[in-house]
């Protein structure tokens, strides 16, 4: 998997460590283009030899990854009946499930370089991550509630594993930002540093990693980091249930008529 140059993102394999860059116009979208390329990419990850490190990235000033693509959930819903509308949900969020519960239980020590927006699905990816390092202008969200929806994608269960509920709720049902420097009060984020220096520092503490024995640092992470797996799935039934609701597609709506440069700002 040396090398892969995709619509959303792309990869390198070098010294060691796999980095991947987001980078979809406006601010890496996560649609159906970019879960093909997600599954592509851990779908190659089986074959590499030798690496000790995964680095995700954003290429794009705007941040690190704003979330769904609503847009493209808003148009598919309306052209399909709801039961048909309501099947294609689930099977989007069981195949992005696995792209993330794969990322969440590598035997690689994964980074998260993050800067800017990073929202709803771009937080939930951050959150499959061992480690984020944060650039100071970083912000975190789950802005879902406004589309009368919860995350989607196993964010919930894995904010809750990682931090104390009152974190949780805070984000979940105020659905207001918190910045890096909150973040890492907080204990989401490991390191918060200067802007745009995040993915050079995660360059550096993936170079630290390789001093360590592999299996020592697979049996730590299995051990302190288990997957929630069923309250990975009560999440999908709580979000297509809930997607079934005028609201939803009010909410939708709203979203995708909105003439704001960037709507999924709180």
């Amino acid at each position: 998997m040396n090398r892969f140059h995709g619509q959303s993102l792309s990869w390198e394999f070098k010294d060691g460590v796999v980095e991947l860059a987001l980078h979809r116009e406006p601010c890496n979208e996560i649609g159906s283009l970019t879960l093909e390329e997600l599954e592509r990419f851990v779908s190659a990850l089986e074959s590499v030899e030798q690496a000790h490190a995964v680095i995700i990235y954003s290429d794009l000033k705007a941040g690190f990854c704003a979330g769904a693509d609503l847009r493209e959930l808003y148009h598919r819903s309306q052209e399909m009946e709801q039961k048909e509308a309501i099947k294609g949900v689930r099977d989007y969020l069981k195949r992005i499930h696995r792209v993330m519960n794969t990322v969440d239980a590598l035997p690689l020590t994964t980074i998260a370089a993050v800067h800017g927006v990073t929202f709803g699905g771009g937080f939930e990816l951050a959150l499959v991550c061992d480690i984020i390092i944060a650039d100071k202008m970083a912000r975190f969200c789950f802005p879902e509630l406004r589309l009368g929806l919860i995350p989607g994608f196993g964010g919930i269960p894995r904010l809750k594993r990682d931090l104390g509920n009152g974190v949780v709720r805070d984000l979940l049902l105020t659905g207001r930002s918190i910045n890096a420097t909150k973040a890492q009060a907080v204990g989401l984020v490991s390191q918060v540093v200067a802007e745009g220096e995040a993915l050079k520092v995660a360059r550096v503490t993936a170079s630290q990693l390789k001093k360590f024995d592999r299996r020592a640092a697979i049996a730590a992470k299995q051990f302190i980091k288990p997957i929630p797996y069923e309250e990975l799935l009560k999440e999908i039934d709580i979000f297509c249930e809930l997607f079934t609701q005028p609201a939803v597609e009010q909410g939708l709506k709203k979203f995708v008529e909105s003439t704001e440069a960037l709507p999924y700002l709180p």
